[in-house]
C-alpha cells in the first residue's frame, strides 16, 4: 500500500507540473501584450517597454519559466499584472472560500436530490415515481446552468424577493442557496440515473436473492449490501465534481456575482494577467488531482478487493 501511495503521489506531481507548464506556455502564446494591457491603450512605446522590463517580459520564455518555478518552490505565485501590488496568492485565498462553500453546497444538492430518487426508482421500476424521476432527470441534464440560474433569479429573487438578487453578504449560505442549487441540479439528475442502474444490478445479484431467502429484512439488505455497492460510482462522481467545482465554476459565479476562483480566472484571462492565470490553473489542477487521490483511497475502504490488489 505504501508503494502505491508513493507511486500515486509521483503521478499527481507530474500531472500538476504538466498542466501548470502548459498553462504558462499558452498564456504567452495567445495574441496580446500584457505590458500594453497594464500600460493602457494610450501609453507611449517607451512606457510600454519600461513596463515590459519591470515585469520581466523582455526576457526569454525559458528564463521567465525558470524564475516562475523558482518562486513556486518558495511558495510564491508572483504578483498580479492587472491588480497592482496584489499578490496572486492573496487574491486566490480571498476568492477560495466563496468557491469552496459553493462547491460543497452544490455537491450536497447532488447527493440529497440524486441518491434518494435513484434508490426509490430502482426499488419501484416502471412505476409512476420512476417515470417522474426519469423525466426530471432528463430535464435536469438538458437544462443549461445559465438558463436555470437566470430563471431562478428572476422569479425567486427579483419577483418574489425570497432570496438575494446578486453578490454575497451575511449570512453567506443564504446568498449561495440559489447558486449551489443551480450548480447541483445537473449532477443530481446524473446521480439519480447512475444510482438507479447500479441498485437495479445489485438487486438482481445472487447474493441479494440469497439474503432474501434467509429472511433478511429489506432495510438491512439496503444498508448492508445495496448502498455499499452503490457507493463506488457515487464516490467517484463526488470526487470529480468537488475537484471541478473547487477549480472555479465560471458561469454560475458570473450569473450570481460570486467573487470566486472562476471569476478571478476569467478576469485574469481577459487582462492577460499571466501570474494570475497560472495561479488559478495551478489551484484547479491541484484540487482535481487531490480529489482523485482521495477517491482512490476511499476505494480501499469501500471495496476489499481493491485493497487486496493494492497490497499485493
Amino acid at each position: 500500500m505504501s508503494r502505491w501511495i508513493v507511486r500515486r503521489t509521483a503521478q499527481m506531481l507530474a500531472v500538476v507540473w504538466g498542466v501548470m507548464t502548459l498553462a504558462f506556455i499558452l498564456a504567452f502564446i495567445v495574441p496580446g501584450d500584457p505590458a500594453r494591457m497594464v500600460a493602457g491603450t494610450n501609453a507611449s512605446p517607451e512606457a510600454v517597454a519600461n513596463i515590459r522590463h519591470q515585469l520581466g517580459l523582455d526576457q526569454s520564455l525559458l528564463t521567465q519559466y525558470m524564475h516562475f518555478l523558482g518562486r513556486l518552490l518558495r511558495g510564491d505565485l508572483g504578483v498580479s499584472f492587472a491588480l497592482q501590488n496584489q499578490t496572486v496568492g492573496s487574491e486566490i485565498w480571498r476568492a477560495l472560500p466563496f468557491t469552496a462553500i459553493l462547491a460543497v453546497a452544490g455537491v450536497l444538492w447532488e447527493i440529497l436530490l440524486g441518491v434518494p430518487f435513484g434508490i426509490i426508482s430502482a426499488y419501484r421500476p416502471k412505476s409512476f415515481f420512476d417515470r417522474v424521476s426519469t423525466f426530471s432527470a432528463l430535464f435536469g441534464l438538458s437544462t443549461p446552468p445559465f438558463w436555470l440560474g437566470l430563471i431562478l433569479l428572476y422569479f425567486l429573487a427579483f419577483k418574489l424577493s425570497v432570496f438575494p438578487l446578486n453578490g454575497v453578504g451575511h449570512p453567506l449560505i443564504w446568498y449561495l442557496i440559489l447558486p449551489s442549487f443551480t450548480l447541483g441540479v445537473g449532477g443530481a439528475a446524473f446521480y439519480s440515473r447512475i444510482v438507479r442502474t447500479t441498485v437495479i444490478n445489485v438487486l438482481q445479484s445472487p447474493f441479494i436473492e440469497f439474503a432474501q431467502l434467509k429472511g433478511m429484512p429489506s432495510g438491512l439488505i439496503l444498508r448492508r449490501h445495496v448502498i455499499r455497492h452503490a457507493l463506488m460510482p457515487i464516490v467517484t462522481m463526488i470526487g470529480m465534481d468537488l475537484g471541478y467545482f473547487l477549480g472555479g465554476v465560471l458561469i454560475v459565479e458570473s450569473i450570481f456575482g460570486i467573487p470566486g476562483i472562476g471569476q478571478l480566472a476569467f478576469r485574469s484571462i481577459s487582462t492577460l494577467d499571466v501570474p494570475m492565470i497560472t495561479g488559478t490553473v495551478l489551484v484547479a489542477s491541484v484540487f482535481m488531482v487531490i480529489m482523485n487521490f482521495i477517491v482512490d483511497v476511499l476505494y480501499t475502504f469501500i471495496d476489499p478487493r481493491v485493497r487486496l490488489q493494492r497490497n499485493n
